[in-house]
């Protein structure tokens, strides 16, 4: 985010882990302006159903503007009933070139239980590797602890629960009050 632009908004951390036939998004609940904690209940992970279908998105950067794509999403996914990667790839394709959604200041985590994308306003739908996705001011150290414990016999909630712990303990910008939502494969 450019400094001149946004007072400083910083921080959250969201976690997706792919494992088993389940697919579990994690976000803590922090709100943090500059140096200060102004909220730390936050839910950052939600539950979307276009078309009855469940979708898993989970957001980092400004709330009114993940609230914007998050909307949009949802009318994409209505237009494309069951295809999640179709409606990513639209959403971004807008994200892109459109003047008002181009300033937008966020990043998406989005599930179906299947498929696991990462939205960006560059226009990216990336699918990450290795079964786990991460964005946010503490996604790199819960996207690492996550890895290392993809070698274990943990669970995927066990693994974002962990990872999540540990991003907690690193970043400033992250807590360890949690919501979690889980999705099976569809």
């Amino acid at each position: 985010m450019a400094e001149d632009k946004f007072p400083g908004w910083h921080g959250t951390t969201i976690l997706a882990v792919r494992r088993g036939g389940q697919v579990v998004v994690a976000g803590d609940g922090q709100v943090s302006l500059g140096q200060t904690v102004i909220k730390g209940t936050a839910r950052k992970v939600r539950r979307l159903t276009p078309g009855g279908k469940d979708i898993v998105a989970g957001f980092a950067g400004s709330t009114a503007d993940a609230f914007t794509l998050l909307e949009r999403l949802e009318k994409k996914l209505e237009a494309s009933p069951g295809q999640l990667a179709r409606a990513c790839v639209e959403l971004a394709k807008d994200w892109r070139m459109d003047k008002y959604l181009r300033n937008l200041e966020a990043m998406l985590i989005v599930t179906d239980g299947r498929d696991l994308f990462v939205i960006t306003g560059a226009g990216d739908v990336l699918e990450p590797e290795h079964d786990i996705a991460a964005i946010g001011s503490g996604g790199n150290f819960a996207l690492a602890a996550a890895r290392g414990l993809m070698e274990t016999d943990l669970t995927a909630e066990e693994i974002a629960r962990k990872a999540m712990a540990i991003a907690a303990d690193i970043c400033v910008y992250t807590n360890g009050n949690l919501t979690v939502e889980t999705i099976s494969k569809a």
